[in-house]
């Protein structure tokens, strides 16, 4: 079974996924009156299941919205002992090496993983275990904030393979890891 890792995440212009309160506000700074999603939807028809670090899993849940996942949803953390009850349907906890959590997903049955959040995505970059990224660029300078990338142990070459724009200002790219 083919196996891929893959992110779909917005960045601003200078590439902070957010600022340096750590908001979000500013993705909703173009608008959007057909609520177009960017091609989020297609994305996700590719994918089995998310991974998501505990930071990301806690936006999601303060959100003024029900659950938005129909996939599961596993939450990276060494911290966390027991899903809130009001969660405990919809997502799971694991933890251990970036490989043997992958292991236990894998062999849940699921195979086209989204990664999602910052350290999570910075973490599984430094192992080399993303296969491909959707880029969503937001045009407006943070300045600072939380990037969306660190630094690596090596370098990883990636092939831009699509390009879009949405709503006339914003940029989508989509890269797939050469090895």
């Amino acid at each position: 079974m083919e196996r891929k890792n893959k992110v779909f995440i917005a960045t601003s212009l200078d590439g902070y996924i957010a600022d340096q309160a750590g908001g979000i506000d500013w993705l909703h700074s173009i608008a959007n009156p057909d609520n177009t999603d960017m091609g989020y939807g297609a994305f996700m028809t590719g994918i089995d299941a998310l991974v998501m670090g505990r930071k990301t899993f806690d936006t999601v849940c303060g959100f003024d919205m029900d659950w938005p996942y129909e996939k599961p949803v596993f939450v990276l953390s060494n911290r966390m002992s027991q899903m809130p009850e009001k969660y405990k349907d919809h997502a799971e906890i694991v933890n251990g090496s970036l490989n043997q959590i992958l292991e236990k997903i894998h062999n849940k049955g699921h195979h086209h993983l989204y990664i999602d959040g910052g350290q999570t995505i910075q973490s599984f970059l430094k192992e080399d275990l993303i296969d491909e990224m959707t880029i969503t660029i937001i045009p407006y300078l943070l300045g600072g904030g939380i990037p969306l990338f660190t630094d690596l142990p090596e370098r990883l070459k990636f092939e831009c393979t699509d390009t879009k724009i949405y709503l006339g200002k914003v940029v989508q790219n989509r890269f797939i890891r050469k090895r």
